[in-house]
């Protein structure tokens, strides 16, 4: 039996024009929808910063600059019939290349190859129907006037 563990995240908000750049994804399970930022899994003996700045490399081979820190979320959820729990270190930051935040969306990669699509999202099109996740984050955002 495999043991239930906390995992580490770094996650990271781009914004432009009133909008955030977020991946769909579904629950195979559910087939719920829900929207998730650029990030993932923070390695053994490198900080969260450094984790944000290797993820959007890898999924989408860009280089950022002015990574700050937003907050810090717990998430518990089930996703896939599984429970989980994330410890999510939230950061902001910009990229380096300015034409990003023209594109309509950017062609990614996750760290198991899986292709996918990371679009603008204008932020009043999130609803409860296809919510932003982890839980908390979209509360965070508007508490640090990121999405004002």
């Amino acid at each position: 039996m495999t043991a239930h563990r906390i995992r580490p995240l770094a996650l990271c908000i781009f914004h432009h024009d009133g909008k955030i750049l977020v991946n769909e994804a579904h629950d195979p399970v559910t087939g719920k929808p829900f929207l998730r930022p650029i990030g993932g899994g923070i390695e053994f003996g490198e900080t969260s910063a450094q984790a944000v700045i290797r993820e959007v490399d890898e999924e989408l081979g860009l280089s950022i600059t002015e990574v700050r820190l937003l907050g810090t979320l717990e998430n518990i959820f089930t996703y896939a019939g599984t429970p989980g729990h994330e410890i999510v270190q939230v950061y902001d930051a910009k990229f380096v290349d300015a034409s990003v935040y023209e594109r309509p969306h950017l062609n990614a990669h996750e760290s198991d190859g899986a292709a996918f699509i990371a679009k603008w999202l204008p932020l009043d099109s999130i609803t409860g129907d296809t919510p932003l996740v982890p839980a908390g984050l979209y509360e965070l955002l508007k508490k640090v006037a990121l999405l004002d």
